[in-house]
């Protein structure tokens, strides 16, 4: 390939491999195609990726099945949104950045900085926080830009195989984990505790001083869900009744919180259940469109004076918080690696539901 433009010592091709949907919907098709590498703006930066983390959002982007608008109505056919790498290049007003930082691009692509959401740290909930992946190319594409400010450092000792999938699904769980309000010696639950998300907050509420059970299927996730802290793993598969066998789990009384990172309608119709007296459901799955409701009888809720919550992506300190259990060696992500030119058979384990942890695309392979 020839260079169109250097910057520093770094050689920047004019195209680069990037992972393509095809026939959007129930019947897309992922493909390894080559794309346009970007110009960075005045206020980005141009990330070379080393690693993407796979995440289930993406599917349901590719798949069409929430709410929102196509990917193709914003020109946009690469998803993903937990990347990680070094700048390449930088727009001409950035000044905090210099080429070859490790930097991180995460969900949420930018924000306003100028609302009560963005000053009170919930920038991720501002009306101008568009979607990587969605609105913009995502990190399935290996050069890809970044707004300079929102853009995440990734600290010593955290390898971009480990910060990739933190961008998302680490700070997702430690932001839900926070505005829980669970305390040491609590009760946990994670249904999904085997999946992407749930395997790292079965990590962090250990870290935290929680009591933690998992609930998921299948001995592999039995085996790793064990292995990351959990004090009890339940499993679906073999339990007729979770709730109550988590519940006896529990003290008899049922967990402090309940942390529903799964996409079922019987998960979330399980979670309050499972609580205990003034318990929480922290909903955090994205169920595709009209498959399942959070909550439940009125009568249940004002009975147990249940909470139920939902969060998104955490913020921008949420993420670095999640990245410093990671450097503490208190979060390390359990994955399964993928060479570029197989990114497809990746993004169809997932789809299946086959994944115990995260699978991660290296670029570099």
């Amino acid at each position: 390939m020839m260079a169109s433009g250097t910057s520093g010592n770094v050689e920047i091709p004019r195209t680069c491999k990037a992972g393509v949907v095809v026939n959007e919907g129930p019947d897309f098709k992922l493909v390894v195609d080559d794309v346009t590498v970007p110009e960075p703006g005045p206020n980005d930066a141009l990330i070379k990726l080393n690693a993407t983390g796979i995440c289930y959002s993406d599917i349901h982007y590719m798949l069409n099945d929430l709410p929102i608008p196509k990917m193709s109505v914003f020109g946009v056919r690469s998803p993903g949104h937990e990347g990680a790498g070094v700048i390449v290049k930088l727009g001409s007003n950035v000044t905090n950045w210099k080429i070859g930082d490790r930097a991180g691009i995460k969900p949420a692509y930018d924000a306003c900085f100028n609302c009560e959401l963005c000053w009170s740290g919930k920038e991720t909930y501002c009306d101008e926080s568009p979607q990587i992946g969605l609105h913009f190319p995502g990190s399935y594409q290996q050069y890809v830009l970044s707004p300079a400010r929102y853009t995440t450092r990734i600290p010593d000792g955290v390898d971009d195989f480990t910060a990739g999938p933190i961008m998302c699904s680490g700070s997702t769980i430690y932001c839900s984990l926070k505005e829980s309000g669970l305390k040491p010696g609590d009760w946990a639950v994670f249904l999904g505790a085997g999946g992407g998300v749930g395997h790292m907050g079965v990590q962090l509420a250990k870290a935290m001083g929680m009591r933690v059970v998992g609930v998921d299927g299948g001995d592999d996730k039995r085996e790793l869900c064990m292995k990351l802290g959990c004090e009890m793993f339940v499993d679906f598969t073999e339990v007729q009744d979770i709730a109550a066998e988590v519940v006896k789990t529990c003290d008899g009384k049922g967990a402090h919180g309940v942390f529903v990172t799964a996409t079922s309608g019987s998960a979330y119709a399980a979670a309050p259940m499972m609580a205990r007296i003034s318990g929480k459901a922290m909903c955090i799955g994205l169920p595709p469109t009209g498959t399942a409701v959070a909550g439940a009888d009125p009568l249940l809720i004002i009975g147990k004076n249940l909470s139920i919550s939902g969060t998104k992506v955490g913020s921008l300190l949420d993420t670095q918080r999640a990245l410093e259990f990671a450097a503490r060696g208190l979060l390390k992500p359990i994955y399964e690696t993928y060479p570029l030119a197989k990114m497809p058979d990746a993004v169809e384990k997932l789809r299946k539901g086959n994944v115990a942890g995260r699978l991660v695309v290296d670029f570099n392979s």
